[in-house]
């Protein structure tokens, strides 16, 4: 009995030693991210644990300081690379994920039972995979709870902490979601309303600048800002036009815009339509979306000829779209956790020949994204920037209060402005321009300040003095970079003729300048000019300064426009022959 015992006693051990070693122990953990919750929501409650949940790794790049270099070496005239943008391959080289990090977050995830992965961004630099909550809770060490946003319509999945393995930090930048708190975006509305028959009254519309003071035309803008009515020629210079939240764009409003405003231009001209995260662009009147009728008026009705690209686009999509002013719709189906941004960046960043110049009217509040999410956001616009495109966003509407005007007591930053690799765009009024009150502006507290406006920025806080000390970052990324008008803009939505103000106006006016410069550098046999920002602070001349207005805001006057640049309309509104001449054609 004892020697049967014994046996036995050996087997089972055995046994025990063989069902441990086929289960890998437990990796070491660390906190890779955590935060306190945000003001502006609440929690509603434990979801189930069965509940299923859509989870994202961001894998680090294989040479992200080698892409940066390269980027900024591309963008910065008088460098002997300046211009010489990359290629989508050439691009991947830097931007996608080793295949040992890849190899070695896989592998981690299949330990603990998680093997529907898929691979997806444009770099194939994200890995998917959806688990039940509880499942995430242990792969984490996390605790995701049900959160709404008071007084909003917004609802999150998210936790206020999660933890990786130790040994794979290296390789993984970020959870999502997690720990970021995106509210979702806003459209404008219109400001006052215009009878309809003033379309037709060709001579105000193309009358002297002072009928601007009170509406604003394409023809206002040709005056002010000299931009040339001659139709641009070619082809391959592509314009591209973000759509979000519903917004859709209406041929039948773009038509009649035309046809009272811009008389000189066929009423049938029109845009190419893209779709992406299950977009769409439906026809009808009330269907009609301010911003996006804003924002193809405002780049068909100004860059002349300029083919103008709406897109909806349609995610994992690598293919080239052969198209002109394209407006991109993003519909709801995104998994990125903000809006689509990112969606719409991985589908431009894998096409083959992406547009020149991208404008988006939209944005967000700095604190709501993560720092780990906001980089990644902004690396892909780097990787944008390096393939010769100009990204430009609105800077905002809030004055010194972010976004939209909201109770505050330091100032909030925007987001992507705050983004040093893209190009923030603020608003004036007025034909002797002013400061817009609502203009957007300030200091990023995530992104440091680029040295292409570190002179300019410290010669502006030098004049500035004590005013508002405290209450904004003096070390980070400053925005905005330019600015265009942005009050009592007429557009036509759902047939009816109205006026908007927001730098969501600014933005296409500034991007279909750009976009007219780019059509005669290409016409010269030279490369558009991409990343902007180095450019435009290298030749200030080629604005008109803007002196005055501020940007009030958090119960202060916020920030002062002066001579120079300044964090309420940046280096000033456009002229155009001076740009022109600036680029050299």
């Amino acid at each position: 009995m004892v020697r049967l015992a014994s046996y036995y006693s050996v087997l089972l051990s055995g046994l025990a030693f063989s069902m441990a070693a086929s289960i890998p122990a437990r990796r070491a953990m660390v906190i890779h991210d955590q935060r306190e919750l945000p003001g502006y929501f609440a929690n509603s409650g434990t979801p189930s644990p069965d509940m299923l949940l859509n989870l994202k790794i961001a894998l680090t790049a294989q040479d992200m300081a080698g892409l940066e270099q390269r980027f900024w070496d591309v963008s910065t005239p008088g460098n002997a690379l300046y211009g010489q943008h990359l290629s989508f391959e050439e691009t991947k080289v830097f931007a996608g994920p080793a295949p040992d990090t890849v190899s070695a977050v896989t592998t981690w995830l299949n330990e603990n039972g998680v093997s529907n992965i898929t691979t997806s961004g444009a770099f194939d630099d994200w890995l998917a995979f959806t688990v039940p909550i509880s499942t995430a809770n242990s792969l984490f060490d996390a605790d995701f709870q049900s959160f709404s946003e008071i007084g909003g319509p917004t609802q999150l999945i998210r936790t206020l902490a999660y933890s990786l393995p130790v040994d794979l930090q290296q390789h993984i930048k970020l959870i999502h979601p997690s720990t970021d708190f995106v509210r979702n975006i806003k459209g404008p509305k219109f400001s006052a309303s215009v009878p309809g028959s003033s379309l037709n009254n060709t001579a105000r519309a193309l009358g002297a600048p002072t009928s601007c003071n009170s509406v604003v035309t394409p023809a206002c803008l040709q005056d002010l800002y000299g931009i040339p009515t001659t139709p641009a020629t070619q082809a391959s210079n592509k314009l591209g036009v973000s759509g979000f939240i519903g917004q859709w764009a209406q041929t039948a409003d773009l038509r009649t815009f035309l046809g009272g405003l811009r008389p000189d231009i066929a009423s049938t001209t029109t845009f190419t339509l893209q779709t992406l995260d299950g977009g769409s662009n439906p026809q009808s009147a009330r269907d009609a979306g301010i911003e996006a009728n804003l924002d193809i008026q405002y780049t068909v009705g100004v860059a002349t000829g300029v083919p103008v690209r709406k897109s909806i686009c349609v995610y994992a999509s690598n293919a080239d779209f052969p198209i002109e002013v394209t407006f991109i719709s993003v519909g709801d189906d995104n998994t990125d956790g903000i809006d689509g941004f990112l969606d719409i960046m991985n589908n431009i960043n894998a096409q083959t020949a992406p547009p020149h110049v991208l404008t988006t009217s939209y944005g967000f509040d700095e604190p709501e994204l993560t720092s780990a999410l906001a980089n990644q956001l902004c690396n892909a616009y780097m990787a944008s920037g390096t393939r010769g495109v100009s990204i430009l966003f609105a800077s905002g509407d809030g004055g010194v209060s972010g976004s939209q005007s909201q109770s505050c007591t330091t100032f909030i930053p925007t987001f992507p402005s705050g983004c040093p690799f893209l190009t923030s765009v603020g608003a004036t009024q007025d034909v002797t321009e002013t400061a817009a009150s609502f203009s957007s502006g300030g200091f990023s507290k995530i992104f440091a300040r680029p040295s292409y406006q570190t002179t300019d920025v410290a010669n502006y806080l030098t004049t500035l003095g004590s005013t508002n000390a405290g209450k904004f970052s003096t070390t980070g990324r400053a925005f905005p970079d330019v600015a265009a008008q942005g009050v009592n803009v007429e557009i036509v939505d759902g047939g009816e003729a109205g006026l908007v103000a927001g730098t969501s106006c600014a933005s296409p006016i500034f991007a279909s300048v750009i976009s007219l410069i780019n059509d005669r550098l290409v016409a010269a046999g030279k490369s558009p000019l991409g990343f902007l920002n180095p450019f435009l602070y290298a030749n200030p001349s080629a604005f008109s300064d803007i002196t005055s207005g501020s940007n009030p805001g958090c119960n202060t006057n916020g920030f002062p426009a002066m001579t120079g640049w300044d964090p309420v309309t940046g280096l000033g509104s456009p002229n155009f022959a001076s740009l022109l001449a600036a680029a050299g054609v």
